[in-house]
């Protein structure tokens, strides 16, 4: 009863930590997308995020400030300026992509708080939004 129940719960231990990291390793890994030229377009919901994240590095290493105008992207380049369009009131704003997300399934960008701010979304926390390829990262990744 006894080496053979450590011996069970051994291996379901392993089969946990291995699914979480395959998990882990689909989420942290960029994914390739065919919006990747200036002027390429993607109409979907936005969301942003702030202060429990301030001041977390994000994907590119960089701390995230939630007063900055950066945003999340699952796909783009990290360095990406992109334009992002509230489809309903036309406001726009321009961010930097430097970090990886969103990771609700149907949004396409998560922006700082600041973005949000300037886009006049705070207060619903989602928006209809354009996002449009404005410049890509040289090279270097600048």
């Amino acid at each position: 009863f006894g080496p053979q129940k450590n011996r069970e719960e051994q291996a379901s231990m392993f089969r946990r930590l291995l699914t979480a990291g395959i998990l882990a390793i689909l989420v942290m890994t960029p994914l390739v997308t065919s919006a990747k030229t200036v002027g390429d377009t993607q109409v979907g919901i936005a969301s942003y995020y702030g202060g429990k994240f301030h001041g977390r590095k994000t994907a590119n290493g960089e701390r995230f400030d939630m007063n900055a105008l950066t945003a999340a992207h699952k796909t783009l380049p990290l360095g990406t300026k992109v334009r992002v369009t509230h489809v309903k009131t036309g406001k726009s704003v321009v961010v930097r992509i430097n970090d990886r997300g969103p990771y609700v399934k149907g949004r396409v960008i998560d922006l700082s708080r600041r973005a949000a701010r300037e886009l006049g979304m705070i207060q619903k926390g989602l928006a209809k939004v354009r996002v449009e390829i404005i410049s890509r990262p040289s090279r270097r990744g600048t």
